[in-house]
């Protein structure tokens, strides 16, 4: 809770004769640190303040531009992943999908209710880390498999029972670093599907041991290719690090979907030090990815789909306005099936954590039972009714942007443009490349990548 702090918040010290360097919260961390000889460990994304989809607006249509009737003109919201070299689309009839969470860091039950919850959405879930569970493709009409350095439950049969498959190079929280699981949540059935010891704590190589560069990327795409008969769509995740340079190769390499995580993504346990201090911010990767699409000639033929800190229909109008064709939420889907409710407050108190601080994340001691796999918490959470909740959430989110949209004068939501937005702060404009609010003036120019 000390690390919910006034640096990373911009905000001063109250008492005048203290440092702004070294706050009451970072000499409460030195004096851990020192005393532990351990580094910190949590989940959740970036507590810190950053520039963010709050500091776009829409411009809106008056007389230069025309809105559409509410009741009489659709504003269509469908989108299709993987057009460039599948021959099975993944078609979903809206441009929100379910990012990856693992068996393991999430509960079977939760991920059935992802499962039954995107499916009523018309929409797809991610597998995560850890192998395919049957509560979540038992449940997911559209299920993308999630292919990591750590290989956990991989094996031909699953990659042929996905509907996509996801590469995962980085993620937004942690580019350049692998994924942990601490042995309390390395359950029986947990360690069985992960061929680790149970009780033991797990970390996930950073890198994949078959490949080490965009070459051996390229052959290692083909080999999924053969093995699932060409069909399913090969996403590639990247997260927020060099976005222009890893897009490009990611498209050379074959891609059919690049999937792009900023640091505001969550993770389910890794140090806070990378939390806070690695990769950029989802506003600011966006524009470059689009740039590497665009200067190859892919854009639109390769699909962009964006993550890492999406909340409200007005951040999934923003993204596509930017140039995404989709976007991906992880954190907004656990709370809206039911984590970190205020209702387990006092359970919450009692792990020395407050609801909506996401540092337990990693304990497995979710009272919500979602982030666990200890059976008697887990069974708190019922997944139809978890699944009813984040249909609901999804479906407000898409009736949000396609208001945005309407109001733009736009018949599809992918018809959004970087000219409906305009920036509040300098910051969001430089990033973004649309213009600071009641000028033309974008900081920095077009910039190079």
């Amino acid at each position: 809770m000390d690390k919910i702090n006034d640096v990373r918040n911009g905000i001063p010290q109250t008492d005048p004769r203290k440092s702004e360097t070294f706050t009451d919260s970072i000499n409460s961390e030195i004096r851990r640190a020192a005393a532990t000889g351990i580094y910190d460990i949590r989940g959740g994304g970036a507590k810190r303040k950053l520039p963010h989809f709050d500091d776009l607006l829409f411009l809106g249509a008056s007389i230069s531009r025309y809105p559409l009737e509410g009741y009489r003109e659709k504003c269509e919201t469908k989108v299709t992943l993987g057009t460039r070299f599948a021959k099975k689309p993944i078609e979903l009839d809206i441009p929100i999908t379910i990012a990856g969470m693992s068996f393991g860091a999430l509960s079977g039950q939760a991920k059935e209710a992802l499962g039954r919850g995107a499916t009523m959405a018309g929409t797809s879930t991610t597998t995560g880390d850890g192998g395919m569970t049957e509560e979540e493709r038992g449940h997911s009409q559209k299920l993308v498999y999630q292919y990591l350095p750590s290989r956990y439950g991989m094996n031909p049969d699953d990659l042929r029972r996905a509907d996509a498959i996801e590469v995962v190079v980085g993620q937004g929280a942690k580019p350049g670093g692998g994924g942990m699981l601490l042995g309390q949540k390395i359950s029986d059935r947990v360690a069985e599907m992960r061929n680790l010891p149970k009780g033991i704590d797990q970390r996930s190589a950073c890198r994949h041991p078959d490949w080490t560069g965009p070459d051996d990327l390229e052959i290692k795409i083909m080999e999924l290719r053969e093995i699932t008969g060409w069909e399913k769509p090969i996403y590639i995740k990247i997260g927020g690090a060099r976005p222009y340079f890893d897009t490009t190769l990611a498209i050379k390499a074959g891609a059919d979907v690049v999937v792009l995580d900023g640091m505001q993504g969550g993770t389910a346990a890794t140090q806070d030090v990378f939390i806070e201090h690695v990769g950029q911010p989802t506003l600011a990767c966006i524009r470059p990815a689009v740039k590497a699409l665009q200067d190859m000639g892919m854009h639109r033929e390769v699909q962009l789909v964006v993550s890492g800190g999406i909340r409200t229909g007005a951040d999934v109008a923003k993204a596509l306005a930017l140039g995404a064709d989709a976007v991906s939420i992880g954190t907004a889907a656990m709370v809206a099936i039911g984590d970190n409710d205020p209702k387990w407050e006092s359970e919450y108190n009692a792990l020395g954590t407050t609801a909506g601080a996401y540092d337990d994340w990693h304990e497995g001691l979710d009272p919500a039972g979602i982030t666990t796999q200890d059976p008697h918490l887990a069974s708190r959470l019922d997944p139809v009714a978890a699944g009813r909740r984040l249909s609901n959430y999804l479906k407000v989110m898409t009736l949000e942007a396609q208001t945005i949209a309407r109001a733009c004068g736009k018949s599809h939501v992918h018809n959004l443009e970087p000219e409906d937005l305009c920036a509040l702060t300098v910051e969001a404009s430089a990033m973004s490349g649309v213009p600071l609010a009641g000028t033309n003036w974008v900081p920095g120019g077009d910039g190079n990548y």
